[in-house]
């Protein structure tokens, strides 16, 4: 028995590997070019990239580890029953609970591994995310701008358009909005260049040529200022990085638990759900794999990912209905895994009704 064991873990820690690794490189590649398009259009340093990207990964492993597990046990108990493993196991004495059993040990270690990275990464990786976001906000580099394109800071408080250009030449036409406290300042200038050396608080400095400054007050009985300068130096941004605002999915996961707040009960939810998740999804691939001999080995793979997709909508939406109050706290998210329960419950009783139902 503990042979049969061995190989039937083996079995699925094979598919398992392949199909994380392979959804981790699709969802990291899908992840990067968003990030990348900012790094192209110099609103993302290229040196936070790499973090950025490798943050969303492992935020996003909560998800992929389930799913993986999932299509691991499909794929690995199709191809034994396809090529009749399963009938010489039941044939030499191996109970089908003993193989579900091997199921259930590789599925909680799997749902471990998962709370850990829902109760403890996911809230670290999202502060940390937060954070270099925010710092992006001010290492915006005028250097690497295009000609032709509007670039808006992370926070909205700045645009630049930078008619022409060459390469990383002296910008010209350069249009400049700065929103401040009392107002608005615009300012229209024949060249810009950016200097290396930073500013007394170490904020970047442009010098602009034939400028054209005009201050619009916030308030409507507010004076307002309009200047011609031949030659002007222009502290752009500073960099004092404020701290992030509050938000739910960096929060710590005791915080969540003594707060009543909608979106703080959805996201404990969640955090404690998705081990749930991946523990009841690992288990209901056996039931989905069972095939005739010689039948196609992944004949139910197309039902299967089905099913998924149909729980993994019903899943996000629950959480979306939570966070926005049309749901109570109680049952909150926890009726989407209760009724993945009884899918189960139903696909590993099935074999026994319709057995019953020749009998009689």
């Amino acid at each position: 028995m503990i042979i049969i064991e061995r190989y039937l873990t083996r079995e699925l820690l094979k598919p398992l590997a392949v199909a994380l690794g392979v959804l981790a490189i699709l969802f990291t590649s899908y992840g990067a070019a968003s990030f990348l398009s900012d790094a192209v259009n110099s609103l993302l340093p290229t040196n936070m990239l790499s973090s950025l990207v490798g943050l969303r990964t492992l935020i996003g492993l909560e998800v992929l580890i389930p799913i993986s597990l999932y299509l691991a046990v499909v794929l690995a108990f199709g191809r034994m029953y396809a090529d009749s493993e399963f009938a010489a196991m039941f044939a030499l004495g191996v109970r089908p609970a003993r193989v579900m059993g091997t199921v259930v040990v590789v599925s909680t270690c799997t749902a471990l591994a998962v709370a850990g990275l829902s109760l403890l990464v996911r809230p670290w990786a999202y502060r940390l995310s937060h954070e270099l976001s925010n710092r992006a906000a001010v290492d915006l580099n005028t250097r690497d701008m295009e000609a032709g394109t509007f670039y808006v800071g992370n926070r909205g408080d700045r645009t630049i358009f930078i008619e022409r250009r060459r390469r990383r030449a002296v910008a010209h036409d350069v249009f400049i909005q700065l929103k401040r406290p009392d107002g608005t300042r615009i300012i229209y200038a024949g060249t810009v260049e950016q200097m290396r050396e930073a500013g007394r608080d170490g904020g970047s400095q442009l010098h602009m040529t034939d400028a054209h400054i005009y201050d619009i007050p916030q308030a409507s009985d507010g004076d307002g200022l309009v200047m011609s300068i031949n030659d002007l130096v222009v502290q752009l941004a500073s960099p004092q990085i404020e701290p992030p605002g509050y938000s739910s999915v960096a929060a710590g996961t005791a915080y969540l638990a003594a707060s009543n707040s909608p979106p703080d009960v959805a996201e404990l939810q969640w955090r404690l759900s998705t081990s749930v998740s991946t523990l009841l999804l690992g288990m209901l691939g056996v039931p989905l794999a069972r095939s005739r001999p010689r039948e196609r080995k992944y004949a139910k793979m197309g039902m299967a990912i089905l099913i998924y997709a149909g729980y993994y909508l019903l899943y996000e939406s629950a959480r979306t209905w939570v966070q926005n109050g049309v749901i109570p706290a109680f049952p909150g998210l926890w009726w989407v895994p209760a009724l993945l329960g009884v899918v189960l419950a139903g696909a590993l009783l099935a074999p026994q009704l319709a057995w019953r139902r020749r009998g009689s």
